[in-house]
C-alpha cells in the first residue's frame, strides 16, 4: 500500500497534461527591470525557429485577415496599440495552444489546419469576453492578434523527463568531476572504472530519446507543432481594454455614471476551443482527454474515478492507454480497490492544483 501511495503521489505531482489533451495557458507580458516594455524581444524569440531555413519552410505570422506578416509590422502594430496604459500593465497577452499528440494526429496539414482552427478560436476567445462597445457585443474585428506556428519544442527543467533523470544527472557530473581531478593529480582514482560507472548510468536512466538520456535542451521527436498567439490589451481602436486576465468572470460596474460590464469567461474559452477542435477536424474525444476530465480530476476525483469506470468497454481501454501515457498509473488499479485510489487521489489534490496551475491563467 504504501508503495502503490507513493509512486501515485510522485506521480500524479509531476503529470504533465499537454500529453493528454489540448493544452492552453494565457499569459500576461513579463513586465520587469529585465524585460522589455516593447514586444519586440517576443517577437525576436518567436522567429529563431526560421533562421537557416529556405523561403519555402519559414513560417510566418498571420491573424484572422492576413497570411505573411513580417515580424517588424507585428511589432510596430502591438506597441502602438497601448493608449493610456500605464508602464506596470501588461500591453499584450500570450496565449500558447498546445494541441496533444493525439489530436495533431487528425491533422492533414499541420500548418494550414492550425492556422484554419486559430482564427476559428480567436472567433471564441472574443465571445468570452463580457463586454460590448457602443452597445453591441464584441466581434473578432475588435480585436488586434497576430499568430505563429511553431513545429519545436525542447525539454525543459521542469519536465518530467528531466526531474525523473535528474538523480542521474548529477551523479554522472560529480563522477565526471571526479575524472578532472584524477587527471589534474588532486585524488587518486581509475578513470577507466569511473567512466564504466558514467555509461552504466546513461543506459539506466529512467528517460531516453533515440537512445540518448534524455537532457534540458533536447529536441523532443515526433510532432510538436503548437500555437502562438500575440493579442493586444486594448482593442482593434486602441481605446477599450481587453483583459483575458481579469478576475472577473462575468459583471457589471459602474464607471463615469455608466453601468459597464467587464471580466472574461476563461472556462468557457477552453471548452469552447475543445470544441471547435472537434468540429472543425471531426475528432472523437476519448473522455480522458477531454477538458471536463481534467476539471474532474481536480476538482472532483471521484466524478473522475467512476466516470473512467463507467466508460464502455471500447472507450475505457483508450482511456487508460492515455492516462498511463500522461504519467497516471491507474491502469493499474484494480477495479475493486476504487476506494483505496479515491482516497489516495484526495490525498493529492492540493498538490495536483498546484502542478495545472504553473503560475499560467490555463487549464
Amino acid at each position: 500500500m504504501a508503495d502503490n501511495h507513493d509512486r501515485l503521489k510522485s506521480s500524479i505531482m509531476a503529470m504533465n497534461p499537454k500529453t493528454r489533451e489540448m493544452y492552453i495557458t494565457i499569459t500576461p507580458q513579463k513586465l520587469s527591470a529585465n524585460y522589455s516594455q516593447s514586444v519586440s524581444d517576443f517577437v525576436d524569440y518567436l522567429e529563431k525557429e526560421n533562421q537557416g531555413l529556405e523561403k519555402g519552410d519559414i513560417e510566418h505570422f498571420f491573424n484572422q485577415y492576413k497570411d505573411e506578416i513580417a515580424a517588424k509590422d507585428v511589432i510596430k502594430e502591438i506597441d502602438g496599440n497601448a493608449g493610456k496604459l500605464k508602464k506596470i500593465e501588461p500591453k499584450f497577452y500570450s496565449i500558447i495552444v498546445s494541441p496533444s499528440k493525439y489530436e495533431l494526429r487528425q491533422l492533414q496539414n499541420s500548418s494550414q489546419d492550425l492556422k484554419v482552427y486559430t482564427r476559428a478560436i480567436m472567433s471564441d476567445y472574443i465571445a468570452c469576453f463580457n463586454r460590448e462597445i457602443n452597445g453591441k457585443a464584441l466581434s473578432i474585428d475588435d480585436i488586434k492578434y497576430f499568430a505563429k506556428i511553431e513545429k519545436n519544442r525542447t525539454f525543459k527543467g521542469t519536465d518530467i523527463q528531466i526531474r525523473e533523470n535528474q538523480p542521474f544527472a548529477s551523479e554522472i557530473l560529480q563522477l565526471r568531476n571526479d575524472i578532472g581531478k584524477i587527471r589534474r593529480g588532486e585524488i587518486e582514482g581509475e578513470i577507466k572504472s569511473l567512466k564504466q560507472k558514467i555509461s552504466a548510468l546513461e543506459k539506466t536512466a529512467p528517460h531516453r530519446q533515440n537512445g540518448k538520456r534524455i537532457v534540458q535542451g533536447m529536441k523532443k521527436e515526433g510532432n510538436q507543432s503548437h500555437i502562438h498567439i500575440i493579442v493586444s490589451r486594448k482593442d482593434a481602436t486602441n481605446s477599450i481594454s481587453l483583459s483575458p486576465g481579469s478576475k472577473y468572470k462575468a459583471s457589471e460596474v459602474m464607471f463615469n455614471g455608466k453601468l459597464v460590464k467587464r471580466g472574461f469567461d476563461r472556462d468557457s474559452f477552453f471548452a469552447r476551443a475543445e470544441k471547435t477542435f472537434d468540429k472543425t477536424f471531426k475528432y472523437k474525444r476519448n473522455y480522458a482527454e477531454s477538458y471536463k476530465a481534467n476539471k474532474d480530476f481536480i476538482k472532483n476525483p471521484k466524478h473522475f474515478f467512476t466516470t473512467l469506470l463507467g466508460l464502455s468497454t471500447n472507450e475505457k481501454v483508450i482511456a487508460f492507454k492515455i492516462l498511463g501515457k500522461s504519467g497516471v498509473p491507474i491502469m493499474n488499479i484494480p477495479t475493486n480497490k476504487v476506494q483505496m485510489a479515491l482516497k489516495v487521489l484526495r490525498q493529492f489534490k492540493k498538490g495536483v492544483d498546484l502542478a495545472t496551475k504553473s503560475g499560467s491563467i490555463g487549464i
